[in-house]
């Protein structure tokens, strides 16, 4: 399946514009925010005083250089006006700075809540779709539509709507104070302007979007291979990445080429259609000069006209052109709040309450393609307080089991339930409050550790971090460390060892202090010494607690309560660990290769080990 990240997106309609300006005007005119809808009110008004007054400029020029040929006024009355004509400029464009200023609230709170809309939608999509999703090329999307947004909103409040009131302004005062002609001209030029600036617009729309496809697909690709840099490292494959880098880029600049030489076409057009009309009006004017009918003020305020409204409508051609890449650029993002949520709560879904803590796989099937069934029938019961460890060999469907409890799938036949309550049927945040997991790949944010174990409970104190963070042994390793607390992890906790990080992960899984715990692996991917060192922690943190084991390492769940043993999805043997030994059966074979294969590595170090490292009973770890 490709990702809706980087997925072509379908030609966009004008149905589809309307949608996506809906839901733009939804966020512009705010519901329940009083303060917001005055200020747009507010820009309105200076908006329409603003062009009234700007309108009125050729006038006041007109007049003064009338004046400058009647020699009784030619000191006074020319002077006034001129300085009447730059004083109605400044007030002009002093009410468009203040109609930005009080607008400018209510475009960023617009642009804020719909990116937070987005952001929020996609942390309710399911764990397949993001399991799917290129994150670089999911980036993209965002910060484009978020681009499109603020440019959409800026030039349809602040150049389409006052270039088009400007239009028909200058359109009945050129009929009441001259010719209707000089209206039909006017007008008519602006709509070819605007027919030919759609039409050729429209023929570009799709080199924009082969270059908006284009950058998503180069910049996944960087970020991933940036992401996995150590791997381009082990193999030498520098030259192989910078090659399919190039290939998105190259497509990039084919695309790129043909819209910079679209755009060309596309302005010369446009001032060949404004100069047109520009020359035609210029030349009727000239003749009601030399016929008597027009003074040469009117001449100059008619050429003021024009050029003062072409000016804006020129801008107006490089909006539309914006505008339409603005809205594919959005019609992608919002796309995202199209996808649907694949695990939603139920209407009026209550909280979990949880007291004991028991589990129940009731019967429960389960599959993430149809073709694909991963689970048959699983049935197991943890009992409040109890340990259950759940093994199998690789892709028996143990981290299945524990994808499924923490409801980031749900199950196609049968049901899972805690103290009694169907996880389907409760709130998905209250259920993941309940569990706290540590996983085997424990991934931290690039921030500090602090940060990172506080993530479990961000309102917690210093002295609970600290307190948790000594339960989970790493209290004096941060210590040890120049920055203490405020170390940065790095990337994904790079800067941090395998066993460093699930400390980190156990102490923010101790500061949650949930009813349920459940460890997906967390040591199969240490070393021996340190797991046993964490295995301890987890026994410390699980004590009372109800808790389920996804186990690799049978060495680490022999004390549990029961253990379930997966084949192929279905549930082979259960039982506890002398129980399984004694029959003999697929748990036992795991327990003996397991067995067999630690004895033989042990056996290969102390051949290799130099006789100092033997003496002292443990090899000398590398940092």
């Amino acid at each position: 399946m490709s990702s809706p990240a980087t997925e072509r997106p379908p030609s966009i309609s004008l149905d589809r514009s309307w949608a996506v300006l809906s839901i733009l005007g939804r966020h512009l005119w705010p519901k329940d925010e009083l303060n917001l809808r005055v200020r747009v009110v507010a820009g309105l008004v200076l908006l329409v005083l603003a062009k009234i007054t700007n309108v009125y400029v050729p006038i006041l020029y007109k007049h003064a250089v009338d004046g400058l040929g009647e020699k009784a006024q030619v000191v006074a009355v020319p002077v006034a006006l001129i300085v009447a004509y730059g004083f109605a400029r400044v007030l002009a464009q002093a009410f468009g700075e203040v109609r930005d200023a009080v607008f400018a609230p209510v475009a960023q709170r617009a642009i804020r809540n719909l990116a937070l809309d987005v952001f929020h939608h996609l942390h309710a999509l399911s764990l397949r779709y993001h399991l799917e999703r290129q994150t670089g090329g999911l980036s993209r999307v965002i910060e484009r539509g978020t681009q499109g947004m603020e440019f959409l909103i800026r030039f349809t409040t602040f150049n389409i709507l006052p270039t088009l009131f400007e239009i028909v302004l200058v359109g009945v005062i050129l009929w009441n104070l001259y010719d209707w002609r000089f209206t039909a001209i006017t007008l008519g030029v602006v709509a070819a302007y605007i027919v030919f600036s759609v039409v050729l617009s429209e023929w570009r729309i799709k080199f924009v979007r082969r270059m908006n496809d284009a950058d998503t697909e180069a910049n996944a690709k960087a970020i991933d291979s940036l992401l996995n840099y150590e791997t381009v490292k082990y193999f030498g494959n520098e030259a192989h990445e910078a090659r399919r880098y190039d290939v998105g880029r190259r497509r990039y600049e084919i695309a790129a080429i043909r819209s910079s030489r679209t755009l060309s076409l596309l302005n010369i057009g446009q001032g060949a259609i404004i100069s047109l009309g520009l020359v035609s009006v210029m030349v009727m004017a000239g003749h009601g000069v030399a016929r008597g009918t027009m003074t040469l003020g009117d001449f100059v305020a008619v050429n003021t006209f024009l050029i003062q409204l072409y000016m804006p409508l020129n801008m107006l051609g490089f909006a539309y052109r914006e505008i339409r890449n603005a809205l594919v650029n959005m019609e992608k993002m919002f796309g995202l709040l199209g996808v649907p949520a694949e695990i939603a709560d139920k209407r009026g879904a209550p909280a979990i309450r949880v007291v004991g803590g028991e589990i129940v796989f009731d019967h429960v099937d389960f599959h993430y393609e149809k073709a694909r069934p991963i689970l048959h029938d699983v049935s197991f019961r943890v009992a409040p307080g109890d340990t259950v460890a759940i093994v199998g060999s690789s892709g028996a469907g143990k981290s299945t089991v524990s994808r499924i409890l923490f409801r980031f799938y749900d199950v196609a036949a049968g049901s899972v339930r805690i103290d009694g309550q169907d996880i389907r049927d409760v709130t998905q945040a209250s259920l993941r409050a309940a569990i706290g997991v540590v996983p085997q790949d424990t991934v931290l944010f690039n921030d500090t550790i602090y940060y990172n174990i506080c993530y479990g409970h961000p309102d917690c104190t210093r002295e609970e971090v600290e307190a948790a963070a000594r339960l989970a042994r790493i209290h004096d390793f941060v210590m040890a460390l120049p920055q203490g607390y405020d170390t940065t992890v790095g990337e994904r906790g790079l800067k941090l060892s395998g066993g460093e990080k699930q400390r980190v992960a156990i102490a923010r899984t101790i500061l949650k202090n949930p009813h349920i715990l459940l460890f997906d692996e967390a040591t199969s991917a240490l070393d021996t010494r340190t797991e046993q060192e964490i295995q301890r922690s987890l026994e410390e943190v699980s004590r009372g607690r109800t808790t389920v084991v996804i186990a690799h390492r049978l060495s680490t769940i022999v004390n549990a309560d029961e253990i379930v043993v997966l084949d192929r999805g279905r549930v082979a043997e259960r039982g506890r660990h002398g129980e399984l030994l004694a029959r003999n059966g697929l748990y036992a074979d795991m327990w003996r290769r397991q067995q067999e294969a630690a004895a033989e590595a042990e056996s290969k170090v102390e051949m290799t080990e130099p006789p100092s490292f033997r003496a002292e009973g443990h090899l000398r770890v590398a940092e």
